[in-house]
This record gives structure tokens, sequence and C-alpha cells, in this order.
């Protein structure tokens, strides 16, 4: 049988942290056990590096679309760059994508926001792709959102750096979505997020980095990598009294049963 290989559902090696090593970094990853990795889409300025990349690199994968902070920046014509890329070889999903009122307060903010996460979810639709969630501060407006969605049919998605309460994640489970969950779970004051992955089914969790941020310990406060995934495996491991390997094996199916990636 053939070894699993870790599947890295969130990443940003498009991102300027990793300028001056990416290539020797990338090229590393298949003997570090790293199998696939989706680049995900994030700044309006950023979706032609996204592209290249996705092109550079035969187990990079992407997904496209734009993170709240940059709604402001959203035009009719960004929105049908979205559309056009998300057509592109490659191309498995709509994100990230979603709701942040961390560092926008205006409830005016919150209304454009809303309406280019739902702009965007209606690409996912029409496209039918899975979506990537993003929610940071704005648990109701995000689920309400998810929820509408979702009843009219969609085509699952993953709830990128779940960082929410048991409540919240049975809702998404119960729609079928699933949770990513990178390097946070390994922090010892991460007690609600060790909660929620002993809570949820190991069937709907996948492994993410979100690199370059959000290292796990012990590299806690370095750029962070997909090399790290083993540690996030581990510690998911230890929370459900399983083998890592387990972990990698079945998120990894996980991510290629939603992605519809080599199925």
């Amino acid at each position: 049988m053939e070894k699993a290989m870790i599947f890295d559902t969130h990443a940003h090696y498009d991102d300027k942290a990793f300028d001056p090593d990416r290539e020797e970094l990338l090229c590393s990853m298949e003997e570090n056990g790293i199998g696939t990795i989706v680049n995900v889409g994030a700044s309006v300025d950023g979706l032609g590096d996204l592209v290249k990349l996705v092109e550079k690199y035969p187990f990079i994968y992407g997904a496209v679309g734009i993170h709240p902070d940059d709604a402001g920046k959203m035009t009719g014509q960004t929105l049908e760059e979205i559309r056009r890329i998300s057509r592109m070889d490659k191309m498995l999903a709509i994100g990230e994508i979603g709701l942040d009122y961390y560092w926008h307060k205006e409830e005016t903010e919150h209304e454009l926001q809303k309406k280019m996460f739902r702009a965007q979810m209606d690409i996912a639709g029409e496209e039918k792709l899975p979506f990537m969630i993003h929610s940071r501060e704005a648990a109701k407006d995000t689920l309400d959102i998810v929820k509408e969605y979702m009843r009219g049919g969609m085509y699952g998605g993953i709830i990128h750096c779940f960082s929410y309460g048991k409540e919240i994640a049975a809702q998404y489970l119960d729609m079928g979505l699933y949770l990513g969950i990178g390097g946070v779970v390994t922090f010892k004051n991460a007690r609600k997020l060790k909660e929620v992955v002993e809570y949820a089914p190991l069937t709907q969790i996948v492994l993410e980095t979100d690199c370059p941020y959000l290292s796990p310990e012990p590299n806690r406060g370095k750029r962070n990598s997909s090399l790290n995934l083993p540690y996030v495996a581990k510690a998911i491991g230890e929370i459900k009294g399983i083998a890592p390997e387990e972990v990698i094996a079945v998120t990894e199916r996980n991510a290629r049963e939603l992605l519809r990636f080599g199925v």
C-alpha cells in the first residue's frame, strides 16, 4: 500500500516571506513527506503570482479568491478575473473568502465584506467548486451566509484556520463542511481549539499551514512552511488517541475527496 503523503490545503507560497529561498524550500517537499499543496489566493494584486506558482510546480494546486481585507479594492473586473482563473487547470476551489472584523470595525466595511463574500460564493456555486472560508471575529455573520448558500446547494468547503468554539463547529460539521486545522492546535493556550478537534470527526478535518503564518510549536514565531505539518498531525493524534500516520492518511483522503483531486 502506498504511503500517505501530507496534503497542505492552505498555503501562501507567493508571499514575499519566501522570496529568499522559495525554489529550494519547495523542491524539498516531496523528500519530507509533503505530497500536495494548495496555494490560496488572498490579494487583488497577487492573483498573477498565484497563477505563476501553480503553473511552475507540479505538486502545487490553486484556490482563487480575495481575502476580506482586500474587499475595498475589488471591482466587477476582479470578480471576472476570479471566475476566469477558477476555470484554469489545477484550480481546485474559491478562496480564501469570508469576513474579518478584527481590523475592520465600521458597519459600512462589514457590509462591503459581506457583498464581496456573497459575490465569490456565487462564483463557487456557478463554477461547481468548493470554497475556503476565512472568518475572524465575525462568527454569526459568516455562519449565516454559509448556511444561506448551503441551503441553495453548494460543492462543499473548508472553514480555514477554525477559531471558534464547539457549538459553532457543530453547525459547520452538520452541513458536511471541513475544518482546517493548523499550527494553533499545538499552542498550550489553545484549549478551545483542542476541544473542537476532540469533538470533530477526523473524517471532517484537513491539515493546513496558512504559511508563512501560524507556525506550530516548537517553531512558533518563526516563518511557517508545510515542513511543520508533522507537528500538527502529532498534536491531532495525541488529542484523538491515534497515530500521526493515521491523521496524515485520513486528512489526505478528506482533502482529495472534497477537492475532487485524483479520485
